[in-house]
């Protein structure tokens, strides 16, 4: 299966973010369920009002680790904080209300010993909220149907990015940067650079996705994602925006919206069903 460059496309990196904004956790297979990759940003971080903290406003969250446990349970890591094991909060626990940029969404709280962890190393008061499936977020349309929906994330379900995409952009930066700058969910090898900005309709491995819009990209470019510490000089993004810039925005990368559920695996073929403007394969 291939693309228009000729070479066989695969998947080569699946990626996890179980925290919003927190490190990455990499797996070689992943469940696709209606709201994404199982267990991606189903926790997220509020301040006082409601509002989600990234690393836009707190770049510090990069260093910290979080990973799924048996049960559900949350296990956080960062230096010099002890590991902390947060359970998933019970049903009966009232749901709060919150926001992700411009979309309003609701949450479970995760009690006390998890919002003082978070607010210690983080030098800024917060809380941590959970998402059950039943409160998953509907995606904006004209890019969702009805049935579609999200977790905590800043509009769709799934990130792709291809290797060829990251290694244009670096063939123009004086300091080359690792993919992990742009928190992708799958990475992708074997498309020609940017290929996919086209793709309308995606099979990966045995699931179907919608390749929905592009994805803008901001200031959590420029966060070195072991240090927790921005770039100073404002790369990659100021790079990207000499040829990625297009109504406002800096561009990179694609949302997906999955059509089905079930497993994706590294080493997936990836077939483009669809470009845009283009019929159907």
């Amino acid at each position: 299966m291939s693309t228009g460059s000729g070479s066989p496309v695969r998947v080569t990196g699946i990626h996890l973010y179980p925290l919003k904004s927190a490190a990455a956790f990499s797996v070689q297979e992943a469940a696709v369920d209606r709201i994404g990759l199982s267990g991606d940003r189903r926790w997220m971080l509020v301040d006082d009002e409601g509002r989600a903290l990234t690393q836009r406003e707190v770049p510090r969250l990069a260093r910290v680790h979080a990973v799924p446990a048996s049960g559900g349970t949350l296990e956080v890591v960062a230096l010099g904080m002890p590991a902390l094991a947060i359970p998933v909060p019970s049903p009966a626990v009232e749901p709060v209300p919150t926001r992700v940029h411009a979309r309003v969404a609701r949450g479970l709280p995760a009690g006390d010993a998890a919002a003082e962890w978070f607010s210690e190393f983080l030098e800024t008061r917060c809380r941590l909220l959970y998402l059950p499936s039943e409160l998953a977020i509907p995606v904006a349309p004209p890019w969702g149907g009805a049935s579609d929906r999200t977790a905590f994330t800043d509009g769709f379900p799934v990130l792709l990015i291809g290797e060829s995409s990251l290694e244009e952009l670096n063939r123009r930066l004086a300091r080359p940067v690792p993919m992990d700058r742009f928190r992708p969910n799958l990475v992708v090898a074997g498309s020609g650079p940017f290929e996919e900005d086209d793709w309308n309709e995606v099979r990966i491995g045995g699931l179907r996705f919608r390749a929905v819009k592009p994805c803008p990209r901001c200031v959590v470019t420029t966060v070195d994602q072991l240090t927790g510490v921005p770039d100073p000089s404002g790369e990659p993004l100021a790079t990207l925006a000499g040829f990625r810039k297009r109504d406002g925005k800096v561009w990179f990368g694609m949302n997906l919206l999955s059509e089905v559920a079930g497993p994706i695996r590294l080493g997936d073929p990836v077939q483009v069903v669809s470009r845009r403007g283009a019929p159907a394969a």
